[in-house]
């Protein structure tokens, strides 16, 4: 549970405010510690995501904590202590997962904490085994590939038929 002080300062209600309306605009989060990377670093990470459309931002983790409880989000207060940072995944979560993994191999120093995906709570080793998941994009392109080699087959066996009762006739 956060910690709510007894009176409210208009610059951290403000500042609160600020991060919900971040983390309302994304359904997915993935925490990341971020302790021993340089600005460059940090700095490349945010390019790469943002080439996903995807964004990371570093956050108070008292004001995260309260922002996710107004948010009646999972239970995500273990994720949120040292410093931390989150990725706030667009349209592919999967894509954020695999570039902070694949970020986390380059550079050490990057740790990936846990996630919060559709609702429901992963640890660093549910999302690690979630980024190796193939994206939206390459499933439906799977789909389609398995659909037209069926229908290919069906025009080719049709057109067959076809050939050899016109050569019968």
């Amino acid at each position: 549970m956060a910690v709510q002080a007894k009176k409210l300062q208009a610059a951290k209600t403000a500042a609160i405010a600020d991060i919900k309306a971040r983390f309302e605009k994304s359904s997915d989060y993935i925490f990341t510690e971020y302790r021993g990377l340089t600005v460059a670093q940090i700095s490349d990470l945010r390019r790469q995501l943002r080439e996903k459309g995807c964004s990371y931002k570093v956050v108070k983790n008292n004001f995260a904590r309260i922002a996710f409880e107004e948010m009646k989000a999972g239970d995500v207060a273990s994720y949120l202590t040292g410093p931390t940072a989150v990725a706030l995944a667009g349209e592919e979560s999967g894509a954020a997962a695999k570039i902070l993994f694949d970020f986390s191999k380059e550079v050490p120093a990057l740790v990936i904490k846990g996630a919060l995906i559709g609702g429901e709570v992963y640890d660093s080793k549910k999302i690690e085994a979630y980024s190796r998941l193939p994206g939206k994009k390459e499933l439906i392109s799977m789909l389609m590939s398995a659909m037209l080699g069926n229908t290919s087959k069906l025009a080719r066996t049709l057109q067959a038929v076809a050939d050899k009762k016109a050569e019968q006739a």
